[in-house]
């Protein structure tokens, strides 16, 4: 080993070199041999480690190895060999230079941290790429465990460091920083937040990749695409992206449309505002007319005989309709709409159906429609409201009644 060291030097301090050049000389051969050498082994052993993995990955039936070769973890690996011989060649080759020698091998004890961390990252993002292909982990926030990780491996890699550079072993270097621990805190702050934030989302169940949210306070309503550790991004129905902190689901109200999705049906809840001039008491001659509307035949009749009986028995003078009991256009109506959300075919019938009038308004009286459409898909859910809605307003003018609006510029036009 001697010989190698000196390899060069010797020969030329006895052809008359100047001792100082002749060592130079030998540290920049012995470099350049080691440098060739570890590029050699380097080259080697990855495609040697690259082949192996994909051959292995091409026969076996899980593609968590497939995930290996693609996140560069045989790539990574093969340069610990290479980084060992360095180590090991580093003081031969600087042997008569120690001040340079010692800055070296910091270097390559600092490189050799930061091949690990490599290592460490290639093996989490696997496992965070395999996960997501398990039907059980699409929805959770793995990303946001494997960034958890992430980070405590690089905050101990950055000590580590540190701690070569300066010369004071790792744990002194980790005493010493208790005194700094308010400002690490500082620092991390959001990170910390995010990471209790995250834990609770993902045991509570509170949002999982792929709901609907609706989160006012940023403007967000769309799917949840991805959940990490400091942010949640929705794809808002527009395509654009909002991004939430991840602690601001624990700390702030948002909406869930989960419960909806997985539901049987698709809540409609809208009104019509129908003008209260237009409401009155049915004549016989009303009546008559209106059972011609074949989805209230059966009950205006059987209506018409029980009002008719009530009234007879306790002798109503009928001659001012206010007297005894009496059907209302709006009340018709109103049946009317309960029978036909009950036999239109997009509404669940296994859900709520009703069709209710609620408090007089300056604007009419509302007439909401309650009822849950059986597709849930948002443009198929517009569609089946929308023709609800078209059928009921079209349908008013069979009840004399018409919808509230409010006074246009036709409206004072001569007739």
């Amino acid at each position: 080993m001697e010989s190698v060291k000196h390899l060069l030097y010797d020969y030329l301090v006895s052809v008359g070199t100047n001792e100082t050049a002749a060592k130079y000389l030998n540290m920049l051969l012995l470099l350049i041999g080691l440098l060739i050498i570890i590029f050699i082994i380097d080259f080697i052993i990855r495609k040697l480690l690259i082949g192996l993995f994909s051959q292995f990955a091409a026969k076996s039936k899980t593609n968590f190895d497939d995930l290996l070769v693609a996140n560069k973890a045989p790539r990574n690996i093969a340069h610990i060999i290479p980084l060992l011989i360095a180590l090991e060649f580093v003081p031969i080759v600087l042997i008569d230079f120690q001040y340079y020698e010692n800055i070296v091998e910091k270097g390559l004890k600092v490189f050799g941290i930061i091949l690990a961390l490599w290592i460490v990252r290639s093996f989490l993002n696997t496992v965070k790429d395999y996960l997501k292909t398990l039907s059980q982990f699409k929805d959770k926030p793995v990303a946001s465990y494997i960034q958890v990780f992430m980070i405590f491996a690089w905050v101990i890699g950055i000590f580590s460091a540190f701690a070569i550079v300066t010369n004071i072993e790792f744990i002194e270097f980790m005493a010493s920083l208790g005194a700094a621990s308010a400002i690490i805190l500082l620092v991390f702050k959001d990170t910390i937040l995010g990471f209790v934030a995250s834990i609770q989302v993902s045991i509570n169940d509170m949002v999982r990749i792929g709901d609907w949210i609706t989160f006012e306070k940023y403007g967000a309503d769309g799917d949840v695409v991805e959940i990490t550790l400091a942010t949640v991004k929705v794809q808002n129905f527009d395509k654009t992206i909002t991004t939430i902190p991840t602690y601001a689901l624990i700390s702030d109200s948002f909406k869930n449309w989960r419960g909806m999705t997985s539901s049987e049906g698709r809540r409609i809840k809208r009104a019509l505002y129908i003008n209260q001039q237009g409401v009155k008491y049915l004549t016989e001659a009303d009546v008559e007319k209106l059972k011609g509307v074949q989805l209230i035949t059966k009950y205006l009749e059987s209506r018409q005989a029980d009002i008719q009986t009530y009234n007879q028995s306790h002798d109503v003078d009928k001659n001012m309709l206010l007297n005894g009991r009496n059907l209302t256009n709006i009340g018709v109506f109103r049946k009317y709409i309960d029978s036909y959300l009950k036999q239109h075919s997009a509404i669940n019938k296994d859900m709520m159906i009703m069709a209710r009038q609620l408090a007089p308004t300056t604007q009419g009286i509302p007439m909401e429609i309650y009822a849950f459409s059986s597709d849930k898909r948002w443009e198929n859910y517009e569609y089946i409201m929308s023709d609800i809605f078209d059928h009921l307003i079209a349908a008013l003018p069979y009840f004399d009644l018409e919808i509230f609006e409010l006074p246009s510029n036709s409206s004072f036009k001569a007739p």
